[in-house]
């Protein structure tokens, strides 16, 4: 439709209501560990950053609320949907949110699909339009076969049939009216539903890549793609220094360490996150801290670092990329560091998405040399390991 493209809101809706127990583990598998991160988080990377979308937005089980902070730490993105007891009624609940936002399209995707190529999401949402959806597919290749493991005979001719994938794309309102509808019609994806209400479904060639994890074997084949994928490996240094001089909280790393004096700096001074917010922003060659947020803007003044670690985490999603490990040392006399060092390491991980293995903090003194020994202030260095698609 003429003009279609260029005047409306794209919104993706990614579904993550599962329980997934096929595939094994404590959780639900979009929250299970994939190369050291949820899957969900992988998937979210997938979407954050794609140019033609203007919203986000993912459906949970309302038991998964904590599961879900954590995978989504470090993306920018709207708040969660309650789902419901089926994938269709969890679609559905999506959908009935996303309908204040009145968007044009709506991208529909399972976050059992956290390798989908982010051109594959961008050629499904230019593929809709006012009077059709569009889905990714792949031609069967195969001979299919009917009976069961103690007898097969030939199945149905392969031609014309296809592998269904998501993301599954349509018009807003006509997919929402076909869910409204057919609410008890059992269908087994959302383009069925717009088969049921006339709305014609596109074919885009999807991706063999774009698996779907069921099994605790397809979590294993998703490591060694996305292993193979992410091969760009940079490593990032930053480093920072503040003097004491302020009766405010010293915060170090996320965290507020009782003591006398707090660092003196625009923001909440956290020399040890404004050092690993550097080491990431250098692993990607995004100049520093003081070019996102110049201490000159009031906007930043007394503001918590997190908000600058968390920047740059969403700036490594929107690459395609993740972060492997990072590492910070903080440099002082005093405090001591010790009793809450690992207090640190889990406020870091809960920003960057990351499991505690991925994250180091440690301490050490100049020996009193410097403006360190003489208790003068606080200095840090961090190193940070991005991984990032060739």
């Amino acid at each position: 439709m003429a003009g279609y493209r260029g005047c409306m809101t794209v919104v993706a809706l990614i579904v993550a209501a599962g329980r997934g127990i096929r595939a094994g583990g404590p959780v639900p598998k979009q929250y299970q560990l994939l190369a050291g991160r949820p899957v969900l988080a992988h998937c979210l990377a997938r979407f954050v950053g794609i140019a033609a979308l203007d919203h986000i937005r993912v459906v949970i089980g309302a038991e998964d609320t904590e599961a879900y902070r954590a995978a989504s730490a470090g993306f920018d993105i709207g708040p969660p949907i309650p789902g419901g007891a089926t994938r269709q009624e969890s679609v559905r609940a999506g959908l009935e949110a996303l309908a204040a936002l009145a968007p044009a399209k709506v991208l529909i995707h399972d976050a059992a699909r956290p390798l989908v190529p982010r051109e594959l999401i961008s050629a499904v949402i230019d593929a809709v339009d006012a009077q059709h959806g569009a889905m990714a597919a792949l031609p069967v290749a195969d001979t299919l076969k009917q009976g069961s493991a103690t007898g097969l005979a030939t199945g149905p001719d392969r031609t014309g049939l296809w592998r269904a994938q998501t993301p599954q794309g349509f018009p807003f309102q006509p997919i929402l009216d076909a869910h409204r509808r057919f609410a008890d019609a059992a269908a087994t994806d959302d383009s069925a539903l717009a088969e049921l209400a006339g709305l014609p479904v596109r074919a885009v060639p999807g991706s063999e890549r774009n698996l779907k994890l069921t099994t605790a074997d397809d979590m294993r084949t998703a490591e060694r793609l996305l292993s193979a994928e992410l091969a760009d490996i940079r490593v990032g240094h930053g480093f920072d220094a503040h003097a004491f001089g302020e009766a405010r909280p010293l915060m170090l790393c996320g965290v507020a360490v009782p003591h006398d004096r707090g660092l003196a700096g625009h923001s909440d001074a956290d020399v040890g996150l404004h050092a690993l917010t550097d080491a990431i922003l250098g692993a990607l060659g995004e100049a520093d801290i003081g070019q996102h947020f110049p201490p000159s803007d009031p906007a930043w003044k007394g503001a918590a670092s997190a908000r600058f670690l968390a920047h740059a985490a969403e700036l490594v999603a929107r690459r395609g990329g993740m972060i492997a490990h990072v590492d910070v040392t903080l440099i002082c006399e005093r405090p001591r560091i010790g009793p809450h060092r690992e207090a640190m390491r889990a406020a870091i991980a809960a920003t960057l998405g990351l499991t505690l293995d991925r994250v180091s903090v440690k301490a050490t003194t100049t020996e009193r040399l410097g403006f360190t020994g003489r208790g003068e202030g606080i200095a840090a260095q961090a190193t940070a390991t991005v991984r990032l698609p060739l």
